[in-house]
C-alpha cells in the first residue's frame, strides 16, 4: 500500500483539553492531533496531512508552518501529542472529493526526505524486481489489526539506521542499493557491507535481501556499534514474487552468515488468539530502549509468521508502530 500522504479524512471524536481555550484533541484514522476549537465538528471532513508531509511555501493556508520549515512533524501541545495536521476541506478548490482520496498532488504535498548522504554514489533507479521497503505506520491503517487477529506473528524491533537493499538478478551481478538508488560500487556503506559480506558470491541469484545499515555516522549510532553492520528484515524471492516468511527467513540469514533484526516476541497459538489487538497495546510494546544502551528505540514491526496478502494494505501484512517517545525528543 502507498502511503496517502495527504487525504480526505473525517474527525472522528473531539475532545477538551484541559487549561486549553482555543484548541481541541481530534481522532483521525489512528492519530490524535491537535486542531482549533470551532473549526470541525465530529463526523466533519478534513483535509489530513501525515507526518513528515512537506507543505508548499508561498501557499497561504501553510504560512502558520512557516517557523518549522513547512515540515508536519510530532510535536505535543498542552500536553497533548499531536501526530498529523488536519485542516479544512476549504483550502481545496472545487469540490470535495470522497474520503479516502489522495489530494498530495493537487495541493503541492510532498515527502520530507532529508538530503541523501550518498548522493554522488547513485548508479541508477531501485531495481524494479523488489518492492521498496517504505511500512505503513498502524495509525494509517488500523484494519490491519483485524487481518492479523487469531494469526501466529512476530515483533521485531525497528533499528534507527538507513535501509539498504541487495539483489542478485538471475543472470547479472550484485546490485546494492539505498533506500531510493541503486549505488556505484565503491567505499559508501552498502558496498563497504556488501564486501565484508561476500554477497556478491553468497547472495542466491533470484534473491534480495533488505535491512538497517547501523552504526558510526548513522543516524546518531543509538546502537552503540563499533562499525557499520547489517540487520536484515526481508528476504524477497523474485522468482515467485514472495517474501520469505518467518521460519524461512531465520534459516536464510543464518545460512548465510547474515545478521537479523532483533525478534522482541514470537506469538503462536492460544497467546496468538487472544492478544491484544489493540492501538494502545501496540503503543506500549513500542516503548523501551535498545539493549545495552541509554537510547530510546524507534519501534517495532509487526508481521505474521507465515506470509498473508492484506486486503486493507494491497500487499504484504506488515505495520510499525513507531515509539511516541522516540518522536518527541529524538526523531532528526
Amino acid at each position: 500500500m502507498e502511503r496517502k500522504l495527504v487525504s480526505i479524512q473525517r474527525i472522528d471524536h473531539l475532545e477538551a483539553i484541559p487549561g486549553a481555550d482555543n484548541i481541541l484533541k481530534a481522532r483521525v484514522m489512528g492519530w490524535d492531533v491537535v486542531v482549533r476549537k470551532g473549526e470541525f465538528a465530529p463526523g466533519d471532513a478534513c483535509v489530513f496531512f501525515e507526518i513528515d508531509s512537506q507543505l508548499p511555501e508561498g501557499a497561504p493556508w501553510a504560512e502558520f508552518l512557516r517557523a518549522r520549515s513547512f515540515r508536519v512533524k510530532t510535536a505535543r501541545l498542552r500536553g497533548v501529542l499531536s501526530q498529523g495536521l488536519a485542516l479544512p476541506t476549504s483550502i481545496l478548490e472545487g469540490t470535495v472529493p470522497p474520503e479516502g482520496t489522495d489530494v498530495r498532488d493537487s495541493l503541492g504535498v510532498v515527502k520530507y526526505e532529508p538530503a541523501p548522504p550518498e548522493g554522488s554514489d547513485v548508479a541508477g533507479p531501485f531495481p524494479g524486481e523488489v518492492p521498496r521497503t517504505d511500512e505503513i505506520r498502524l495509525q494509517s491503517a488500523l484494519g490491519v489489526l483485524d487481518e492479523l487477529r487469531g494469526h501466529d506473528f512476530f515483533v521485531t524491533t525497528k533499528l534507527d539506521g538507513t535501509s539498504a537493499t541487495f539483489f542478485k538478478s538471475l543472470d547479472g551481478p550484485l546490485v546494492a542499493c539505498s533506500r531510493n538508488w541503486s549505488l556505484r560500487p565503491g567505499t559508501n556503506r552498502a558496498w563497504t557491507v556488501a564486501k565484508r559480506y561476500s554477497l556478491d558470491t553468497a547472495l542466491p541469484p533470484g534473491f534480495a535481501i533488505q535491512g538497517e545499515l547501523c552504526g558510526p555516522g548513522i543516524q546518531k549510532n543509538r546502537l552503540g556499534l563499533a562499525e557499520v553492520d547489517l540487520f536484515v528484515f526481508s528476504v524477497h524471492d523474485t522468482r515467485t514474487g514472495q517474501f520469505l516468511g518467518h521460519a524461512d527467513f531465520v534459516s536464510f540469514c543464518a545460512r548465510h552468515g547474515l545478521r537479523t533484526v532483533p525478534v522482541e516476541h514470537v506469538v503462536t497459538g492460544e497467546a496468538a488468539r487472544t492478544f491484544d489487538q489493540g492501538l494502545e497495546h501496540y503503543l506500549r510494546l513500542a516503548q523501551g530502549l535498545y539493549p545495552g544502551t541509554k537510547n530510546r528505540k524507534e519501534g517495532i514491526v509487526i508481521r505474521p509468521l507465515v506470509e498473508r496478502h492484506s486486503p486493507t494494505l494491497g500487499g504484504r501484512l506488515s505495520f510499525k508502530v513507531i515509539n511516541n517517545d522516540f518522536l518527541l525528543k529524538d526523531e532528526d
